[in-house]
């Protein structure tokens, strides 16, 4: 007996597993693997109260718990599997000592999928460097709109394990995906499957574009009915080309131009399906329009969330969802915090909080959605360049305030490409720069113009998360307001 050939109705008495980092899919893996029987040591490096708590809950259950520096520095004797923490690059001096020892590594993804049981909920699978959260988010709601016992799960928030092992077994799965989680993961068979688009990110984590790329890809592997692409990017297609997938599967883009048949796209203002109808060589189902998006009654929606509610409507009907429930879905959705967020408008400024704009695709994308900006951005580069994202927004910049450890990235980009638009530099050391960011956009900015907190990077040098960075820059907006 391997550890390949078992799934949930297996007995896994006997099995030595290695979960290694405790964060909520590491702690979703330790406690079902203890529940399936297997023998568990739980490694993680840190050794906070948060870890505490969950090393706790997890001895009780019998679980081995080791936490603190030095825990993860090797593999302990005779391990049958290690499950991985998605951010555990393939680096990691454990997982390579466990590949050369011959252990599988799988991420709790990987075991999420081999322990499904018989008649398990369909997987809808989305990733791509931008939009992945939006998308399975609005996913969720087309599909519960169709009546369907549906959940957003995976980089999400819900741990897939924890949806799949649930009591009560959903119709179907929105599962987000990250090129982290795809890494670990070799036997999944979406139902359908979507890579919204490519652009450098976690280059550090990768090794390199091509390795990033190749791991989105994998989405695409073994799909069952549709692999949906983004046909703005060519990159998302060729990865469907290549894609070694369930016969009969077949390749549905999604565009904001004119659909073609077997596409998804906009006829003027209407979300116009010409993929999964009988008629579809010359006419188009109306599935809603992008009014049906809107953030503010009488405002178009960014591009990129029209982008991603046709990727949403594409999975949704490649499971079988009626136009009715597509456009009743997206009319009921509303986006997280963060994302693209109105804070405020002062003195005809208008204060946006994208602090989910951790990376320069996403940066572009909504500094793309406003037409005079006052650009706040900075943190921690993970490896990416600038240049291409200020080329390409240098006439809607009239100013940029930069923060973090890799801001002098962006600023000299900005020497480069947009030597005309003022640059101020915020360094307040270790304390929250908001205020002062605030402040010196507050100075810069025109009637009219769009204070656009889309940082193109990370946040940990600076906050907790980019949660954090987004609220800090909001409370900021509104002392300014308390001023005036």
């Amino acid at each position: 007996m391997t550890v390949e050939t078992l799934g949930r109705e297996s007995s896994w008495e006997g099995v030595h597993a290695v979960v290694g980092g405790l964060g909520v899919s590491g702690f979703a893996a330790a406690d079902t693997l203890q529940h399936l029987g297997a023998s568990v040591i739980a490694l993680d490096d840190g050794d906070d109260d948060g870890l505490r708590e969950k090393a706790t809950l997890l001895e009780i259950l019998g679980v081995d718990v080791r936490l603190g520096p030095g825990s993860t520095a090797s593999l302990p004797d005779g391990i049958d599997l290690v499950v991985t923490s998605p951010g555990w690059g393939p680096s990691t001096p454990l997982l390579l000592e466990a590949a050369g020892r011959g252990v599988p590594v799988w991420g709790e993804v990987e075991l999420a999928w081999r322990l499904r049981g018989e008649g398990a909920a369909p997987w809808l699978a989305v990733t791509g460097t931008n939009g992945k959260t939006t998308t399975v988010q609005m996913l969720e709601a087309i599909l519960r709109a169709e009546g369907l016992n549906a959940l957003a799960v995976g980089n999400v928030g819900t741990p897939v394990l924890e949806a799949v092992m649930n009591p009560e077994p959903f119709d179907v799965l929105a599962v987000e995906l990250s090129s982290y989680q795809l890494h670990w993961s070799s036997s999944i068979s979406a139902q359908a499957s979507a890579v919204l688009n490519v652009a450098p990110d976690h280059l550090d984590w990768h090794g390199g574009l091509d390795a990033y790329t190749a791991d989105k890809g994998r989405i695409y592997h073994n799909t069952q009915l549709a692999c949906v692409y983004n046909v703005q990017d060519p990159e998302t297609e060729r990865l469907v080309e290549e894609a070694d997938v369930i016969e009969g599967c077949r390749a549905i883009g999604f565009t904001l131009g004119i659909p073609a048949p077997g596409m998804i796209g906009l006829v003027d203002d209407a979300i116009a399906d010409r993929a999964f109808i009988a008629g579809r060589l010359s006419s188009a189902a109306e599935l809603g329009t992008i009014h049906d998006l809107a953030p503010v009654e009488g405002e178009t929606p960014a591009p990129h969330n029209v982008a991603n509610a046709l990727a949403a409507a594409a999975l949704a009907r490649a499971h079988g969802v009626t136009p009715r429930a597509v456009r009743d879905g997206l009319r009921s959705f509303r986006p997280d915090a963060h994302r693209i967020a109105e804070v405020a408008r002062t003195d005809g400024v208008r204060w946006v909080d994208d602090s989910k704009a951790t990376n320069t695709h996403a940066a572009q994308a909504s500094l793309q959605s406003f037409e005079h900006v006052v650009w706040v951005a900075g943190g921690l580069a993970k490896g990416a360049s600038f240049d291409d994202l200020v080329i390409a927004t240098r006439d809607r910049l009239r100013a940029a305030v930069l923060i973090g450890r890799d801001r002098d990235l962006i600023a000299q980009a900005l020497a480069r490409h947009a030597p005309d638009v003022p640059v101020v530099e915020v360094d307040t050391g270790e304390t929250d720069p908001m205020d002062r960011v605030v402040e010196v956009a507050a100075s810069l900015a025109r009637e009219g113009d769009t204070v656009l907190l889309a940082p193109g990077a990370a946040s940990m040098d600076q906050f907790r998360n980019y949660g954090a960075r987004g609220d800090s820059f909001a409370a900021a907006v509104q002392r300014l307001r308390d001023k005036s």
